[in-house]
């Protein structure tokens, strides 16, 4: 069987907006630099959640760190750019799936077109060192893997960014990934712990450009890929060794865990 390698990445720098496609991520403790940075929240903190993210996900949000500046542009056309900075004052605790994290509210520039989305929500960015995703700073996924569950439900095209994994990869047996749990794996120039498989929802369901249900990936799933009562694909990572991973860049299981 060919070695496996990095076949693309997936991060956004406001949470649940459009993915971008780099060639390579710098990735640290604390996640991939400039990914979800920023998120959509309530002033009590809570976010969208499930089916209501779907208006999110056709949002291009692009972050120039250089300039602290944050342009978003959204389906109907309508693009706004402000001062990326975070703002003054108290910071909200923002609810994430697993934790909370601090975060102010930035340029109101952003408040208009944010209202006519949800005029409960504003733009908020994450402070330092957390950022908008989980507590595993990364998440792996072998398009083999994503091709068999698509394969299963009559789509071999089946779209990997449904599951927005932070990196994905190819030359793999399909759900090989799941055998890594526990073990630890170098990808580029970064090492990585392997956690848990990952527990799948609604979004996946979801055409990863329109937000429009269109597939029913938790069905495709549900008959093999039951773990510990959750529908599962993919790996979380802890980032052990900081380091730039590039695509094409050898993945190396460094130990896998005894049984």
């Amino acid at each position: 069987m060919p070695s496996a390698t990095v076949a693309g990445f997936n991060l956004t720098p406001v949470k649940s907006t459009a993915l971008h496609r780099p060639d390579a991520i710098d990735l640290r403790p604390e996640g991939a630099v400039g990914d979800r940075r920023f998120v959509f929240a309530r002033e009590d903190g809570t976010r969208l959640h499930g089916i209501s993210k779907a208006p999110l996900m056709p949002i291009v949000s692009t972050w120039d760190r250089d300039r602290e500046r944050l342009h978003l542009r959204f389906p109907d056309g309508t693009e706004v750019e402000g001062d990326a900075r975070a703002g003054t004052g108290d910071a909200t605790e923002v609810y994430l799936f697993d934790r909370s994290v601090p975060a102010h509210r930035i340029d109101p520039v952003f408040v208009r077109v944010v209202h006519a989305i949800d005029p409960t929500l504003s733009i908020m960015r994450v402070a330092s060192p957390e950022y908008g995703g989980g507590t595993r700073r990364a998440s792996i996924v072998s398009l083999a893997s994503v091709a068999d569950v698509g394969a299963r439900g009559g789509d071999r095209d089946l779209d990997a960014r449904r599951f927005r994994m932070l990196i994905e990869l190819d030359g793999m047996a399909p759900y090989e990934e799941d055998g890594w749990e526990g073990g630890r794996v170098r990808i580029g120039d970064a090492v990585l712990q392997v956690g848990h498989r990952v527990p799948r929802c609604v979004m996946t369901t979801l055409d990863p450009d329109t937000g429009t249900p269109n597939a029913d990936t938790l069905g495709w799933m549900a008959g093999h890929r039951r773990h510990d009562g959750h529908v599962v694909l993919g790996v979380y990572g802890d980032v052990l060794e900081a380091g730039v991973i590039r695509v094409g860049d050898a993945v190396e299981v460094l130990e896998l865990a005894a049984h």
